[in-house]
């Protein structure tokens, strides 16, 4: 499958989740959720990391810039859904698991919740996101490595998580993917938005109206809005 160009940052236009769970299982590697923030702000060096893995569609805005580009059929997989369904095409196959990230009370409450959800899950190890030291680090590698987990999730933002992840990658080859702050929206410690504005695309301004100081944020969307507007992705 060819790769889009969208401000520099390639994006894979998979047509459904499925498309998505086959082709990581037949390329192991790192899946990275593209949306038009990350689009919109990419820099040389979040550009190279994006492009030597596998970025999907993560957002509307990467979705409707894909459809111009020529993939009618290219459709949102947000990344916090899409862990949960590789878990579930997955762990009847008795494939194992490897989870970091959170805080430590959040990443407990989260293999808890998998265990009950998804009965007989082989989780071979978990910690929290917080490595301090660099002896912490290499532990967590080399761990990963002895293990080898079939998938391994990494929750604590980007661009720390996928930096990471390509270092694990190297130690042992698996599906890996970056979750951001999934793990606290699936333990309930962070609130996401009702279904009606996800379906709607509008998850961001249910955010924005939540956490007001993210206007800072968003406001630069206005130029990306003007990118799809003048298609100049």
């Amino acid at each position: 499958m060819d790769k889009v160009s969208l401000n520099g940052v390639e994006v894979f236009p998979f047509s459904s989740e499925e498309e998505v769970l086959n082709y990581v299982d037949a390329h192991k590697g790192i899946l990275v959720a593209i949306n038009a923030e990350k689009i919109l702000h990419a820099t040389e060096q979040t550009r190279a990391l994006i492009n030597r893995n596998i970025g999907y569609c993560d957002g509307a805005g990467a979705q409707i810039a894909l459809k111009q580009k020529g993939y009618p059929n290219a459709c949102k997989i947000p990344g916090c859904e899409l862990w949960l369904k590789i878990i579930a095409s997955l762990y009847q196959d008795n494939k194992t698991f490897y989870l970091v990230g959170g805080k430590q009370e959040v990443i407990e409450a989260t293999v808890n919740k998998l265990k009950a959800e998804f009965e007989g899950i082989r989780i071979v190890a978990y910690r929290n996101g917080y490595i301090r030291t660099g002896e912490e680090r290499m532990n967590l590698i080399e761990d990963v490595a002895v293990k080898k987990p079939d998938v391994v999730f990494v929750a604590m933002g980007s661009p720390k998580q996928e930096l990471l992840m390509e270092e694990m990658l190297e130690h042992h080859p698996a599906i890996y993917q970056g979750l951001g702050g999934s793990f606290d929206v699936y333990t309930g410690h962070v609130e996401r938005a009702p279904q009606w504005w996800v379906r709607h695309n509008l998850e961001f301004a249910y955010r924005l109206i939540k956490e007001p100081k993210r206007i800072k944020r968003q406001i630069h969307l206005v130029k990306y809005a003007w990118w799809l507007l003048t298609k100049q992705l």
